[in-house]
């Protein structure tokens, strides 16, 4: 009896990732990352354009939705949706569209990860990552902020692990919003400008955005986010000399 009520529950607690990776399956079977492209982006701007001039907040909602589907599903393309928020609206609203669509979004799949297989993988995992979990709760502010801020790993990867590291949904949420702000502006801004861009004939490049000094910027703010970890290690040591 137990054992058929135990995987009745794990059933459950399998549903919402099955069903984020069925459509995620959907949206690439029907080509949604087609249309995530820059090229895509300069066919439809006009059009794209007219439609929020008339219908500002239908669009502002299909926007934030559109980007909080991207980001749950893990749909490559979130910078070019970034910088088309930027083109549409404009900043702040660029800004504030993205990262309420992509904190909910990443909150969503980190829920579904954090359901379904967080316990299974603690068990597996017992003896093996017992200290990397134990440093990374005992810091998990520190962490994802810099994760956040430094972009290192594919943002769908930082949106799962903490799910395996008993990281709370409010840790994970609020880390998330303040450390994709830095970013999320820049691209925000670029995608404002756009439209002077493409009028002159420019080219446009997102490695043009994401260049060095902007790489260094970010890494410094992620650095920061590190102190504390730093200053528990030193008083560690000092505390482990005055024993």
């Amino acid at each position: 009896m137990n054992h058929k009520k135990s995987k009745k529950i794990s059933l459950r607690r399998l549903l919402p990732l099955a069903i984020l990776l069925i459509l995620m399956l959907t949206a690439y079977f029907l080509g949604v990352t087609d249309y995530l492209s820059f090229e895509k982006l300069k066919e439809n701007r006009i059009l794209l354009k007219n439609y929020v001039e008339t219908h500002f907040i239908i669009a502002s909602l299909l926007f934030v939705t559109g980007y909080i589907g991207t980001t749950a599903l893990s749909i490559p393309g979130a910078t070019i949706v970034t910088i088309l928020g930027g083109f549409l609206f404009g900043q702040p609203l660029a800004t504030i569209y993205a990262v309420v669509g992509a904190t909910i979004g990443a909150s969503l799949i980190f829920l579904a990860a954090k359901t379904a297989l967080g316990e299974f993988f603690r068990e597996k995992t017992k003896g093996y990552l017992e200290k990397m979990k134990e440093g990374f709760q005992q810091n998990a502010i520190s962490y994802l902020l810099f994760l956040r801020l430094v972009p290192i790993f594919p943002f769908w990867l930082v949106n799962i692990a903490p799910a395996f590291f008993k990281v709370s949904l409010i840790t994970f949420s609020w880390t998330t919003f303040v450390g994709i702000i830095p970013g999320t502006f820049v691209y925000s801004q670029a995608g404002a400008g756009l439209g002077a861009i493409l009028d002159e004939g420019k080219e446009f490049s997102i490695n043009a955005i994401f260049n060095w000094p902007m790489r260094i910027a970010l890494l410094a703010l992620g650095l920061f986010a590190l102190i504390p970890i730093i200053v528990k290690k030193i008083r560690k040591k000092k505390h482990k000399r005055n024993d």
